[in-house]
Parts: structure tokens; C-alpha cells; sequence
């Protein structure tokens, strides 16, 4: 095989053949037989190597199934996090049917509502979580975002129902501020003390540590100093301890000041309600609502199902008479994916000031105090996000007041969430 240098070599002497020479002047022939020189001195360098790296010692052959090493790639630049994995949007409706008998009034009452609340959840950055939340209500009710349907089809209003941020301080602790879902527990999430729609307005402070658990909630009722400023203030203790593979108990007690003695409504003063708490010959409240709490509530399986036990005990150490309420509940089921159901039992028996009226459920008995009854609920899921309801309230209500009536009220829902 004719190499490289045979090549350049046949350059060389055909630029000295007599035809070349005859073509060519003394000068531009120097010039070829210079560049033919450098051209051999290349290929000479090129040959050397190749003859370096012959003479290197071959690489072992792979053995039988080992895969060829290839070089890891730098890893690549972690992408900054989109908006959609810091923002999350969330929200339900809920279209109801109610009939409400109340012995009081001459004639039973119908009505359609509505309820839609939507909500942005943002998580700026790790540990920290800020809500915001609108919500319909019928005169920016405190303990309900139900609206009802009619006035001629009428425009219907949104309120600010969230306003809140939710800061980790440290593991197992988190600080809440503004206007945020309740931290309390519930039992039984029932509303003996707190309507499940009371979104408070303050400070709270919840901390876990292993089976303990402990929180903190500061609330205005009004916190202008030109108005009747109120502050409450209060918390809870407890433990959660498992009790085998698939049950739960948890326990606590609280306690909770309301100074609301001397002042006057502290929620629609144009048309003052004090949802049957006590008052003064002035129209005030009579007493402070300083409310100590019991609890317990314990989840099983049963049936195959989950289940709740629930038990809640309240007493007003400021009021000198009705001062006690309490309620105990079971729940079989969960109607949660489609296909699923549930129904549950309360019994409440809520004397005139074991509690701070205006924060009760809003439901039962009316809302407000001075009331005592059952509840039956049930609920099956079309699907994982959508679900029909019933409520039926078996109440008494006036009964402190020396002038008990009966109140039932049936409530059937059509669920949606997002």
C-alpha cells in the first residue's frame, strides 16, 4: 500500500522533471521544492505518532455482559419552580333545598341557597404558605357563606372569606395570622363552640410533638377602640394516641375568654341579636364567656368502614346559671371516592350562656344557644368530587327562656369540589 510519504516523494520529482523545469521560473520552482519539504516533514511528524500509538498497550477486552462505561453527564441546571407548583387553586359549590318548620312561626319555610368559595394558595418559599379566599354570604354572616336564591335574580355578594399566612417557625410548630381557617380542634367536627364556617381573625399558634399537641388562637371580635373592642383569647391541649393498627384516640381540654360583659352586639349593632345569650336591663351582655372545654373523640374501623366516636363538654365558670352545654356524636362511613357513604348522630344539649352565642353552629336550633336536639346526617359520593346530602335537625330551642318550642329543619345537598 503506498503510504503518505511515497506520495509526497512523487510530488517532489515530478516538480524535478526537465517538463516541469521548462514550465516554471528558478524561483517559483524554490518555491514548490519548499513546500514539498515542509509537506514531507508533516507527514514524517504524522507517521511517528501513529507508530507511538501502535506501540501503546491495547485495552483489556470487556468481559462477557459488561456494559461500556460512558461518561456521566453534568447534571443538569434544576429549572427555577413555575408558578403552578407554587399556586394552587381550590374552591366547592354547593346548591341546597331547606324546609324549616319552627313552632314559633305560623308557617313552615322554603328556600333554595347557594354556597361557592374559591381559594389561591401560594408557597412563596419553603415553610411558608399565604391563602387568599372569597365566599358568598347573605350580609357577611360570620358562621355561614350560605346565600339565598331569589330577589328577582339578583346579583349576589362575594366576600373576603381568607387572608392569611401559615409560617413553620421551627419543626412542629406554625404560626398563623390574619383571617384563617379555624385551628382548633373539632370533635366530631361538630359546632358546639365554633360553627365549621367561623374563619377567625387574629393570631393562632398550633405545635405537634410526637403524640402531643397543643393550640393557640387569638381572635378580635372587634378591634376598633371606637367601637366595643373585644378581644378573645384561648387554647387547647391534648394527645393523640394510636390504639393498635386502626384506631386513634384523641383527647385534650381548653379553655377560652370572650370579655363581652357591659357591651353591647358585637356583630349587626343596627339590628343588635345576641343568638340567645343573656343581657343587662342596657341591652349589654351579662356575662363574660369564659369557656372551659373537655374532648374526646376516637376513630375505629368498623364494618369494614371508618368510624368516629366523639364527645364535647363546655362551661361558662362566668355565668351564674345555663352555663353548660355538650354534645356527643357518631359517624359510620365516609363519603369521600365515589361509590363511598356515610351517616352519622349528634345529640347537643347547649344551654343560654354556656357559650359565646354568635360562633355556634348556625344550624342547629336556629343558631345561637338555648337549644337541644338531634341531628341525622348522610351523604354517598357520584363521584371523588362530587356528592348529595341530607341534614335533619330535631331541636328544641327557648327552653331557658321558659317558652321551648319545637325546630326541625331539612336540609338536601348537591356537592361540588375543585
Amino acid at each position: 500500500m503506498i503510504n503518505r510519504k511515497q506520495i509526497a516523494l512523487a510530488a517532489g520529482l515530478a516538480l524535478a522533471s526537465q517538463s516541469g523545469l521548462a514550465a516554471v521560473s528558478d524561483a517559483e520552482f524554490q518555491a514548490l521544492k519548499d513546500q514539498v519539504t515542509a509537506l514531507t516533514k508533516a507527514l514524517n511528524d504524522m507517521e511517528k505518532q501513529r507508530a507511538t500509538e501502535q506501540a501503546a498497550p491495547a485495552a483489556a477486552p470487556a468481559q462477557a455482559g459488561a456494559v461500556a462505561a460512558v461518561p456521566a453527564a453534568a447534571p443538569a441546571a434544576k429549572p427555577a419552580s413555575s408558578w403552578a407548583e407554587k399556586v394552587t387553586v381550590s374552591g366547592d359549590l354547593r346548591g341546597r333545598y331547606e324546609n324549616i318548620d319552627n313552632e314559633g312561626s305560623s308557617a313552615e319555610r322554603n328556600r333554595e341557597r347557594i354556597r361557592a368559595r374559591a381559594g389561591i394558595t401560594a408557597k412563596p418559599q419553603d415553610g411558608l404558605e399565604v391563602g387568599f379566599g372569597l365566599s358568598t354570604a347573605q350580609d357577611g354572616d360570620p358562621v355561614s357563606s350560605n346565600q339565598t336564591i331569589g330577589n328577582g335574580g339578583s346579583r349576589k355578594d362575594i366576600y373576603l372569606d381568607l387572608a392569611y399566612f401559615n409560617w413553620t417557625a421551627v419543626e412542629g410548630l406554625n404560626v398563623l395570622g390574619g383571617k384563617f381557617r379555624n385551628n382548633v380542634v373539632r370533635p366530631g367536627k361538630h359546632g358546639l363552640m365554633w360553627d365549621g364556617d367561623l374563619n377567625p381573625e387574629g393570631l393562632g399558634l398550633n405545635w405537634v410533638s410526637g403524640p402531643f399537641f397543643a393550640n393557640v388562637l387569638g381572635t378580635w371580635v372587634e378591634s376598633d377602640s371606637n367601637a366595643s373592642e373585644t378581644f378573645g383569647l384561648g387554647g387547647q391541649a391534648g394527645v393523640q394516641l394510636p390504639l393498635g393498627d386502626a384506631a386513634k384516640l384523641t383527647a385534650g381540654a381548653g379553655y377560652f375568654n370572650i370579655p363581652t360583659k357591659g357591651k353591647g352586639a358585637l356583630y349587626n349593632a343596627d339590628d343588635p341579636d345576641f343568638f340567645g345569650n343573656s343581657t343587662d336591663a342596657n341591652n349589654n351582655y351579662l356575662y363574660d364567656y369564659q369557656e372551659i372545654e373537655g374532648f374526646a373523640e376516637l376513630a375505629f374501623k368498623l364494618l369494614g368502614q371508618p368510624a368516629t366516636l366523639f364527645v364535647d363538654y363546655v362551661k361558662n365558670s362566668d355565668a351564674d346559671a345555663f352555663d353548660t352545654g355538650w354534645a356527643l356524636g357518631a359517624q359510620l362511613g365516609a363519603a369521600k371516592n365515589k361509590g363511598t357513604w356515610e351517616a352519622s348522630w349528634t345529640y347537643q344539649d347547649l344551654e343560654a350562656d354556656a357559650v359565646f352565642a354568635l360562633w355556634t353552629d348556625s344550624d342547629f336550633g336556629g343558631g345561637g344557644t338555648d337549644t337541644k336536639g338531634h341531628v341525622l346526617r348522610g351523604a354517598y359520593a357520584l363521584s371523588d368530587k362530587t356528592n348529595v346530602a341530607f341534614s335533619y335537625f330535631i331541636n328544641e330551642i327557648g327552653g331557658n327562656a321558659g317558652d321551648e318550642v319545637d325546630y326541625d329543619r331539612l336540609q338536601l345537598d348537591l356537592n361540588f369540589k375543585y
